[in-house]
């Protein structure tokens, strides 16, 4: 049996609960300030959990989700890979000239674009292939890009709620739980596909009617050639050859026991493997280091770091408490109980980062359990908090890492995106968004 707490407490000598709770506040408010690098902040304070006695480091490691590591980690080679091919390119280059370098036609368009690659690489991923292209276009037609870069967060969000792999949150709600591809795919997707386009609409008239460009400037944008940005014709081939593979394994895996990880794992493995046939030993390392520098380092090691953090507060028993302390609020009421988590889930992603705040909620919701009776009866909630974890993280600039993503190239641009007024406008539709939600999940669920 697994030790999980260090009873020596071998430096501090505080009581394990109160030094928990006191670490897990301090991490949440250090990562909110952006005082030091998130990773570096969830990795001190994982080592402060062992350290200060609240953990074995047996027990540290075994809070750690490898699932959701070896998902995240293996998309992102497949990703890096893939975009050297050009094929991201091409299609923000395509999406212009198809609505003729209409300016409002070109924002629906990579709306649609960014919302279909969330949903099927990753949200994360997905901006930083888009966020560049859409630069050049508006520089091109000479229009700010700052309606096209808020639009883009927003659909990277929405886009990302409709999958398991769309969205960090979704990644750690579906490896906790053991929910498939197609889960998602069949409970949330189809409300991602009403708000998205009503999420448009104050778009439109908030900037929309504004978006102009001279002819001239819309002709050079037309005469961009899409079919230019491949510029690896073999291995476009090759990536969208192992990508189909992986979808398929994503939604056929839960059948055959095969978690997300192995597939995003044997996916990347592979293109490796076809990225690398042709060339020698010294050209294999080369490529081989660069693809694994595609991998967003930062984004795991944070959250190996807020796994422990999270794990060492659950080893408390804080959780539990505070579970029984809304199940009271609630009066025990699963819709009661559904809409709130919704709701708060949403406010909170929007104050804080959705990543840490899952991964707290993801033990809470599982203590709810013996109150309602089988898994199955807390699916409600389980949605609840995917709903509101993601789509609450358009609520501010720091919500949401593919957010930030995007705010760091406008500001690179020359065109930044400052916090306060993204969350005027931001936060009201993100509300909107999360009402949408609430009357789906009432009708669909409960």
């Amino acid at each position: 049996m697994l030790l999980t707490t260090n009873p020596a407490n071998i430096i501090f000598g505080i009581d394990p609960t109160l030094f928990a709770s006191i670490l897990f506040v301090l991490t949440y408010l250090l990562i909110i300030t952006e005082w030091l690098n998130r990773a570096i902040i969830a990795l001190a304070a994982a080592c402060l959990m062992v350290l200060g006695g609240v953990l074995t480091q047996e027990a540290a490691v075994q809070g750690i989700d490898f699932n959701t590591l070896g998902l995240l980690t293996g998309m992102m080679v497949i990703v890096g890979i893939t975009k050297n091919c050009g094929v991201f390119q091409y299609l923000a280059i395509w999406s212009a000239k198809k609505v003729n370098a209409d300016p409002w036609g070109i924002l629906v368009m990579l709306v649609m674009v960014t919302a279909i690659l969330s949903a099927l690489l990753d949200n994360v991923t997905t901006v930083l292939l888009i966020a560049p292209v859409t630069l050049l276009i508006t520089d091109a037609l000479k229009i700010s890009a700052y309606p096209y870069l808020f639009a883009e967060i927003f659909a990277s969000n929405i886009g990302g709620s409709a999958t398991l792999i769309g969205d960090p949150p979704n990644i750690m709600i579906g490896s906790a739980v053991g929910l498939s591809f197609n889960d998602f795919l069949f409970n949330l997707a189809p409300i991602t596909l009403i708000i998205l386009p009503l999420t448009l609409i104050p778009i439109y008239l908030i900037w929309g009617r504004k978006l102009n460009s001279s002819p001239e400037h819309r002709q050079q944008v037309m005469n961009y050639q899409e079919l230019e940005a491949i510029t690896d014709v073999r291995l476009l081939k090759q990536s969208l050859f192992v990508i189909s593979l992986v979808l398929l394994g994503f939604i056929l895996g839960h059948d055959y026991h095969l978690q997300p990880a192995t597939v995003a794992m044997s996916g990347a493995a592979l293109l490796l493997v076809l990225n690398n046939l042709t060339q020698n030993a010294e050209e294999q390392s080369k490529t081989v280091h660069k693809s694994f520098c595609e991998v967003e380092w930062i984004t795991i090691f944070f959250f190996i770091g807020l796994f422990i953090v999270v794990y060492g507060l659950e080893s408390t028993g804080i959780l539990e408490t505070i579970a029984h302390w809304i199940l009271g609020k609630t009066n025990n009421d699963l819709t009661a109980t559904a809409i709130a988590i919704m709701w708060v889930s949403a406010i909170a992603s929007a104050l804080v980062d959705n990543i840490p705040f899952v991964a707290t909620m993801i033990p809470l919701i599982e203590s709810m359990q013996s109150s309602f009776g089988s898994p199955e009866q807390i699916m409600p909630l389980w949605w609840s908090l995917a709903l509101g974890s993601c789509l609450g993280g358009n609520g501010s600039l720091i919500g949401a890492s593919a957010n930030l993503i995007v705010a760091g190239f406008a500001e690179r641009a020359g065109q930044p995106i400052r916090f306060l007024p993204f969350m005027l406008i931001a936060f009201p539709l993100m509300l909107l968004s999360i009402l949408i939600s609430s009357i789906y999940l009432y009708f669909r669920y409960l």
